[in-house]
Order: structure tokens, then C-alpha cells, then sequence
């Protein structure tokens, strides 16, 4: 399985005999990915802006990413994501498993099949794995991680904050926190019958809720603050995926293929 790291999470200390690696790919190179073992387990920890935050929101080349795992034989990926709140109710350093989302990207490339290979539709009702979010929630429970069990995340092409006018459309559209990085990631994930679950780290109160000028430093702050628990959270979690996958995700691609 794999570990997705977005802002501030950049390593994964747990990792047992770690070796590190790049892949190339039809897409391009993968960052560096770390490879190695927790208790029984195989892990690859994957730092979706590359090392030292390099790569942007609308320049991660997701599909090199995510082939990257595919070719190592991953099946599981967790993610971790920073969020704005859009609930005032949802402070930052609470966590959120999402459940849904809402694409707002404008220019990025969002799947594996366009014609040459085939067309594919993927059903996406339910575009996080239902398993894994449930070991999630039940292991932060265990550990008393302050977490929502479900929650819609709305996808921004980024790099800039979104405007208090737009974040008023997506609180009325439903959702509940705003970032700029998990599509079309969840989306490929599908597409390769991986089962995909992420964890929203609330950083900051949204444009127009927020009383202050957003800023990436809070971002960074509170982050840096809610690091160590994501960590236990991943830490925890990770034993308790069963070997054996019964969720529909490993069977996405079964009916999406046009026939002709």
C-alpha cells in the first residue's frame, strides 16, 4: 500500500528499511518514492510536490504519480490533504475523512484513457474507498483524533486561495472543505482499481469566513502543528488493512469499457 503525502507531510519516519527510487513513466518521472516496511506490511510513501514542495497544485504531473504506484503493485493509497474550512464548526487542526468531491480544476489532464487506449467511463458515486475511510475513522477514534467521518472536498485549480464570492458558491453547493490537489488524483487512483482514501487536515478558515488575509505560512503552521497525529493516525491505521480487498474499487474498470 501507499502513503500520498501532501503539504507538510513530506517523510514518513516510521518506515523500516527504506530505499528510495524514482520511476520513469509514459507520463514522466515520478518524485521519489520511499520504500519499506511497516510490521508486515510493504509501504511506499510518496510526496505528491516532490521534494522541497517543488512541483505546484496545477503542475503535480498526476498521472506519473499515480502510474508510479501501479508499477511498485500498490492497491491501497491513503492521501493526506491541507483544507480550507467552509463550517465554522470545522475548525483548522480538526480532521475530515472525505466522501465526496466537487471538481472546479480548469486544465489538468484527469485520466488514463483518452481514445488510443479506449474509452472509458468510470462510475464515480462513491469516489473514496467506503473500507478503508471506515478503518480510518475507527483507528482515530481508537486513539481519540478529533475527526468527521465524512465530508465533501471541493478540488480548485490553485496556485492562488479561491475568492470570498466563490467560496459562498461552494458553501451553497454543498461542501465542506476547499483545497487544490485531490483531483484528479482520487480520479486516476479509480482508473487503476485502486482503493484511495484521504485525510483533510483543516489549516485555516476559507476566504470571506476567515476574519484574516489568507496566507500559506498558517497553512504550514498548522500542519506542522497536526503532523505527529497524522502520523500516529497512518502509523495505526496501516496493520489493520485486511490483505484481501471486497470493495468495488478493485473492480472499477468491470462495465466502464465502450463497446463497439
Amino acid at each position: 500500500m501507499a502513503v500520498i503525502g501532501g503539504s507538510g507531510l513530506y517523510s514518513l519516519d516510521f518506515i523500516e528499511n527504506p530505499k528510495r527510487k524514482k520511476f520513469d513513466t509514459p507520463y514522466g518521472q515520478s518524485p521519489e518514492i520511499v520504500l519499506g516496511d511497516l510490521n508486515d506490511k510493504e509501504v511506499a510513501f510518496l510526496p505528491r510536490h516532490g521534494k522541497d514542495h517543488a512541483a505546484p497544485p496545477h503542475r503535480i504531473n498526476f498521472r506519473a504519480n499515480l502510474w508510479s504506484l501501479r508499477e511498485l503493485g500498490v492497491e491501497r493509497i491513503f492521501a493526506s490533504t491541507a483544507a480550507g474550512s467552509l463550517d465554522l464548526d470545522l475548525e483548522p487542526g480538526e480532521f475530515v475523512l472525505l466522501d465526496q468531491f466537487l471538481d472546479f480544476t480548469k486544465n489538468r489532464t484527469s485520466t488514463f484513457y483518452e481514445g488510443k487506449e479506449g474509452v472509458y467511463h468510470v462510475d464515480m458515486t462513491e469516489p473514496y474507498c467506503p473500507d478503508l475511510r471506515n478503518i480510518l475513522q475507527k483507528t482515530a477514534e481508537d486513539l481519540d483524533i478529533p475527526v468527521s467521518s465524512s465530508g465533501t472536498y471541493v478540488c480548485t485549480e490553485g496556485p492562488r486561495f479561491e475568492t470570498a464570492a466563490e467560496i459562498r458558491m461552494f458553501r451553497q453547493l454543498g461542501a465542506d472543505v476547499v483545497g487544490m490537489t485531490n483531483v484528479p488524483e482520487s480520479v486516476l487512483a479509480r482508473e487503476l482499481e485502486m482503493c484511495y482514501s484521504a485525510v483533510s487536515v483543516v489549516t485555516n478558515f476559507a476566504a470571506g469566513i476567515s476574519q484574516e488575509r489568507l496566507t500559506h505560512e498558517e497553512v504550514a503552521e498548522i500542519m506542522d502543528e497536526n503532523m505527529e497525529r497524522l502520523k500516529d493516525l497512518l502509523y495505526s491505521t496501516i496493520p489493520k488493512v485486511p490483505k484481501k480487498r471486497t470493495c468495488p474499487c478493485r473492480n472499477a474498470l468491470s462495465g466502464a469499457k465502450v463497446e463497439v
